[in-house]
């Protein structure tokens, strides 16, 4: 009988295993030619493993409290690779939630619900958006793995060029390095060399220029058949009109993203929250912080079903490179203490960036900051009073919901695990992550433990930024209900 049951466990195991190697195959092929993104509760499934591929399946099920697997999904990839498609994002798990309680069968299913990618543009612009990184911190490189990563049937956004300060010594050779290691994220998932002649760098077929500049109103980018470029500023050096505004001054540029929170009249966006704000003739544009696209999304949604009467934000942040490694000056208080040794407690200014996306809570937030010694991976803890009466469970069920079916669903993620630690969520692709088990609801108060991956989430959320600033409307697919 145990035997009977081994073998099968095996058997079935290997007829899994089989199906996502097909997968993979299906999956690449879709991005490829017609610039599908295949997801799973909005995890992509582009450049996965096989073995990634089960492990994503697991996620739902575990997500679903059923027993999802390939079997679900493996038919709708099949059927879906012979379809004249268009770009669009579409969830292989909600598309096989509409097959299981349709009379219909899977080619109808489809046809329908995938409507509007059968008639779509099969290119999102007439020409791809020339990109620009102006500097190559930790947000620019990872900008530049998931420009890579996206690159898909050579449409969209283009990654052209990247200016910098020159540094001392192989400067060329050192940017390239940065770009294929990283001690947090791992290694550049392709192929990177340099080319000295045209100081460039080719990462996966791409030829990124490397230009060297001390103000963005010295480069002329047309001189590297760059045009109407999207600059994104990386270096948090200019953050008002004025400051920024010399990026506009450089010929061959157009507009400015700034990965950081905007001053003055700069809207400061939160995808998924204000997105409208970044309309077609505005050329400055923040992203606002990391923290603020944490939280405000989950703080949305909840104003939105419970109302806020106030709350505090408590943030505990990993270190950055703002810090010094051992002690020495800085001009901010008790930052100037060894980021690696204690914990810090600092300013942040994240209640009053929540009021710029999200104005019908302004007032209503206070928030502090801790950084504590870990390089990536952070947790915002928020207390807040509410308008109603709710219940922890009251609470997860409503915040589960919109992480899978709100139109907040990719910025709000959900665990439900005991034993999930900050590690486990580097490379989370939510701006923020509910831990449903340390929810605690109590009459009309309530407080939510938040992570967020204050590098990979952050720059998911920039990347969305730049899309709809070069105008690209990319369908979410199935729709929602």
């Amino acid at each position: 009988m145990v035997g009977q049951l081994r073998e099968k466990h095996y058997e079935q195991w290997r007829e899994f295993e089989a199906q996502a190697e097909q997968a993979v195959h299906f999956v690449g092929k879709l991005y490829r030619d017609h610039g599908i993104i295949t997801t799973l509760y909005n995890r992509p499934l582009v450049g996965r493993t096989p073995m990634q591929l089960l492990q994503e399946h697991k996620y739902v099920a575990a997500v679903e409290g059923n027993d999802f697997n390939i079997n679900r999904t493996f038919p709708l990839l099949q059927a879906m690779v012979d379809m004249p498609l268009t770009p669009a994002r579409i969830d292989l798990a909600k598309l096989a939630g509409k097959v299981s309680t349709s009379n219909a069968d899977i080619e109808a299913v489809l046809s329908t619900e995938l409507a509007s990618a059968l008639k779509g543009d099969p290119k999102m612009l007439d020409r791809p958006q020339d990109v620009v990184l102006y500097g190559f911190g930790r947000i620019g490189r990872l900008v530049a793995r998931l420009l890579m990563e996206r690159a898909g049937n050579g449409e969209g956004l283009r990654l052209k060029a990247i200016v910098v300060r020159k540094g001392k010594g192989d400067d060329l050779s050192k940017r390239a390095s940065l770009l294929m290691r990283d001690s947090v994220h791992g290694a550049f998932n392709g192929t990177i060399e340099i080319d000295r002649e045209t100081n460039s760098i080719i990462a996966n077929g791409h030829m990124i220029q490397v230009i060297y500049a001390s103000s963005p109103d010295q480069v002329d980018y047309t001189k590297y058949g760059i045009e109407n470029a999207l600059i994104c500023d990386n270096t948090g050096v200019w953050r008002d009109e004025e400051g920024l505004g010399l990026h506009l001054q450089a010929t061959g540029s157009s507009k400015v993203l700034l990965t950081a929170p905007g001053k003055g009249e700069i809207p400061n966006v939160v995808f998924g929250v204000n997105e409208e704000a970044i309309e077609a003739d505005r050329n400055i544009v923040s992203a606002a912080s990391c923290t603020t696209n944490a939280i405000t999304p989950i703080l949305k949604t909840m104003d939105d079903k419970y109302g806020i009467e106030n709350g505090h934000i408590e943030t505990v942040h990993a270190y950055t490179n703002d810090q010094n490694l051992i002690d020495n000056y800085h001009s901010k208080n008790r930052r100037g203490r060894g980021a690696p040794l204690n914990m810090v407690l600092t300013e942040t200014g994240a209640a009053k960036a929540v009021a710029k996306a999200l104005p019908e809570l302004k007032g209503k937030l206070t928030a502090n900051a801790i950084r504590v010694p870990t390089p990536n991976v952070s947790m915002a803890i928020m207390k807040l009073n509410l308008k109603e009466e709710v219940t922890t469970e009251q609470v997860n069920d409503h915040l589960k919901w919109a992480a899978i079916h709100s139109p907040l669903h990719r910025q709000i993620g959900h665990t439900a695990s005991n034993e999930v630690a900050s590690s486990d969520l580097v490379g989370s692709r939510h701006a923020g992550v509910l831990d449903s088990k340390a929810t605690i609801a109590q009459g009309k108060s309530c407080v939510l433990y938040v992570w967020y991956d204050n590098e990979f989430g952050y720059t998911v959320q920039v990347l969305r930024c730049m899309q709809k600033m070069a105008g690209i409307n990319m369908p979410l697919l199935p729709k929602h209900s």
